[in-house]
């Protein structure tokens, strides 16, 4: 197994880390709350063919692995990009054989998951929601791909992310039905797994980030006629999260490579361990950014913050994370009370 980037790899990683960096100043990640898209942004991706990497070259896509997805979503994650490429690149896929395919390729359409099945046919809070043009849910025993017109708004939330309730038993705009029963099941558990694998991917890029800030900023803050990075306590606080996100880094691109080599059963394990590895990492990462940012880090102005909050909304789209905890155990080690 070899998680090292290629040198395609490497090069499409220092594009769109260029990209980002230059179209996606945190300035844009404000003006873009509280809705949390900047379409201008997501046109600009459009136009370098981003929203159909996901889907096969046959179908106006780009073809790319699992392992390149993670790269570009790791590159999003570091500048908070306020865009549902998490949701759209999960959802693509299935979405090969309806009239949208097209449009979601070309970022003209854009995909959601609900990640929930629905209640009465309604999808709870599906990222992407409030702007996607197409939903993917598990309705009852069918899985469907439903079009309709995307709202434009959404509840108020922590990370400031483009979630809504979506109706998905209104066929005006057009209702497809991919699955039916056992592999409806099946294949929405799969892009759950895929969903969190990428959120995972940007998290690290998230943590990474809010680390190089808090380091920055301990090397500018001075107390006691020194910088505060001078200070032990504040030199082991941050270099003891070094470790853990190599770690996060690391798994996710084994679980990227699991999906890509064909082992769906481990790779989705390692998609749902990757997930919340990021989800503990980013929250501690975070959290320690803020507290030796002193009291500007929970200020508005500061940035910082911004990081905070993405870091704890994010993951929470999913639910309870001690519910993925118990339902991974149950996978690797058998049900309490099972045989």
């Amino acid at each position: 197994m070899d998680l090292e980037p290629t040198e395609d790899q490497k090069a499409v990683r220092s594009a769109f880390s260029e990209f980002f960096r230059d179209r996606c100043p945190i300035s844009v990640v404000r003006a873009a709350e509280p809705l949390g898209f900047a379409a201008d942004l997501w046109r600009r991706l459009a136009a370098m063919g981003v929203p159909g990497m996901a889907l096969p070259e046959g179908a106006g896509g780009g073809g790319a692995s699992r392992a390149d997805l993670v790269l570009l979503l790791h590159e999003a994650g570091r500048v908070l990009a306020p865009v549902p490429l998490s949701a759209h690149l999960a959802a693509s896929r299935l979405l090969l054989d309806t009239p949208w395919c097209a449009g979601v390729a070309d970022g003209t359409l854009i995909a959601a998951p609900a990640l929930r099945p629905t209640v009465d046919g309604l999808a709870r809070l599906v990222p992407g929601g409030a702007v996607a043009d197409v939903v993917v849910a598990l309705d009852e025993d069918e899985l469907v791909a439903v079009r309709g017109e995307a709202p434009m708004s959404g509840p108020v939330n922590h990370a400031a992310a483009p979630l809504a309730d979506r109706y998905v038993r209104d066929d005006r705009g057009g209702r497809v039905v991919l699955a039916r029963g056992e592999e409806a099941a099946r294949r929405h558990a799969a892009l759950r797994r895929k969903w969190q694998l990428y959120t995972a991917a940007a998290l690290v890029g998230l943590a990474e980030r809010a680390l190089e800030s808090a380091v920055a900023y301990t090397l500018e803050r001075e107390q006691f006629g020194k910088p505060i990075g001078a200070f032990q306590a504040v030199q082991q606080g941050l270099a003891d999260l070094v470790g853990p996100l190599d770690g996060i880094r690391l798994l996710t691109a084994r679980a990227a490579w699991c999906a890509d080599e064909g082992d769906p059963a481990e790779a989705g394990r390692l998609a749902v361990m990757a997930f919340l590895a990021a989800t503990e990492v980013a929250r501690t990462t975070t959290y320690r950014a803020v507290h030796f940012h002193g009291g500007y880090g929970v200020t508005l102005e500061y940035d910082i913050q911004l990081y905070f909050r993405r870091a704890r909304g994010w993951p929470l789209v999913l639910g309870d994370p001690d519910e993925e905890y118990r339902a991974l155990a149950d996978d690797l080690f058998g049900a309490v009370g099972g045989v």
